[in-house]
């Protein structure tokens, strides 16, 4: 008889072994981080080395070759790129978390991607209403451009968001997401940025085109429980609440930022004398002080990520669904414990003084990159606030996705 430890062994001896092939692969993130920026997408080094590690399938189907580990992977795994490099990391996890996404698609589409190359990249924007979308026979007329699509510039399709209008001028509009390829959309280069350059999140646009019903899915079909692609991927991870949890798919790079910042900071500091009076900078309190304040800020913001995920794990592993309150606290603890690491940055950046001014430091960069992860939607503490807010008071979400 196999216990569920014995059962389980397996599962954490594969996700030791790709976090100790990320944590490999630091050195040379850390050196092409520049080019990344140059660059203003994944370099191809890069993303060789990502697919040669299978860090792009650490949440995929096990059926098709995929890890499947639990949900807690994309937030370990991007911390340990992150502290490399932040848009290497953001690139890792937004487009091997779509693996996840497309395992909750419909078969007919899983297939189609996967058969066709269980390798392949696909991009995503999830801003439902830059997306607009008609039913007609066999499926939608999708238009639309939508901004911040990562990694568009290594991927062969694309995962968008769009409202589809009702059968009448006055009916509600339906979320659905559209599974598009490369050579359906136009890619616009729009990312000239001040933080995460090296993402290529450019914008994508399409105009009147066909999308057949298979390759779409409803996001009222993806709040928790089963979903159209629960019939060949059984796992939990696939009955996740999609929309719920989805901070947690890019927090890791948040956190991984911070702990590259602080560790940086701390062994430098460790040599490092006052320009102005010669004393030794780690004997000033004040510093101490806030080195210890912004570990605390790093430590508590990792415990909540890891917290929340393997809630959510379990949830789904009962065969049970979050209620909303369950919902809206996922998405509030993920926009405030990212806010912690970026906290924790702002702090490392002043203690860094007029020396973290230079392109050579790379806390400039930390501090850059952090503030372009705090500005996603999904860390948007006022935005995921309110709507935690309103369920606490006993009034309807703000979210219609949730």
């Amino acid at each position: 008889m196999t216990t569920a430890g014995e059962a389980a062994a397996p599962e954490r001896a594969r996700r030791e072994e790709l976090l100790e092939r990320a944590a490999a692969l630091r050195p040379a993130l850390r050196e092409r981080a520049p080019l990344a920026e140059e660059l203003r997408r994944l370099p191809d080094e890069t993303e060789k080395d990502f697919h040669e590690a299978g860090l792009f399938r650490m949440v995929q189907p096990a059926r098709v070759g995929g890890a499947e580990l639990d949900y807690g992977i994309l937030v370990d795994i991007g911390a340990v790129v992150g502290q490399a490099c932040a848009s290497s990391a953001w690139n890792l996890i937004n487009l091997g978390c779509h693996h996840w996404m497309l395992g909750m698609f419909p078969p007919a589409v899983q297939d189609e991607v996967w058969d066709e190359n269980p390798d392949a990249l696909i991009a995503s924007s999830f801003i439902f209403p830059a997306g607009r979308a008609k039913r007609t026979k066999g499926g939608y007329l999708v238009s639309g451009r939508w901004p911040f699509s990562s990694g568009v510039d290594n991927s062969s399709w694309n995962m968008l968001g769009g409202m589809v209008e009702g059968d009448a001028p006055d009916a509600p509009k339906e979320a659905r997401l559209f599974m598009l390829r490369k050579e359906e959309y136009e890619i616009i280069d729009t990312w000239h940025a001040a933080g995460l350059r090296g993402t290529g999140s450019k914008d994508v646009a399409t105009e009147d085109l066909f999308v057949p019903e298979h390759r779409t899915l409803a996001a009222a079909d993806i709040r928790g429980g089963a979903t159209p692609g629960s019939a060949v991927n059984p796992g939990p991870l696939f009955r996740l609440p999609l929309f719920a949890v989805f901070p947690y798919v890019l927090s890791g790079a948040g956190l991984g930022v911070a702990q590259g910042a602080w560790q940086g900071f701390v062994e430098s500091l460790r040599s490092r004398v006052s320009s102005y009076t010669g004393a030794k900078v780690s004997d000033f309190q004040a510093v101490q002080i806030h080195i210890a304040e912004a570990k605390s800020c790093i430590d508590t913001a990792e415990l909540i990520m890891r917290e929340d995920c393997a809630e959510a794990m379990r949830i789904a592993e009962a065969g049970e669904a979050p209620d909303i309150e369950t919902k809206a606290r996922f998405r509030r603890n993920g926009a405030f414990s990212v806010s912690l690491c970026t906290r924790a940055v702002d702090s490392i950046f002043r203690l860094s003084g007029g020396g973290g001014l230079y392109r050579k430091n790379p806390v400039q960069r930390a501090f850059r990159d952090a503030h372009a992860i705090a500005a996603h939607i999904a860390f948007n503490t006022d935005a995921a606030g309110t709507t935690y807010g309103r369920v606490a008071l006993g009034l309807p979400p703000d979210n219609p996705i949730l």
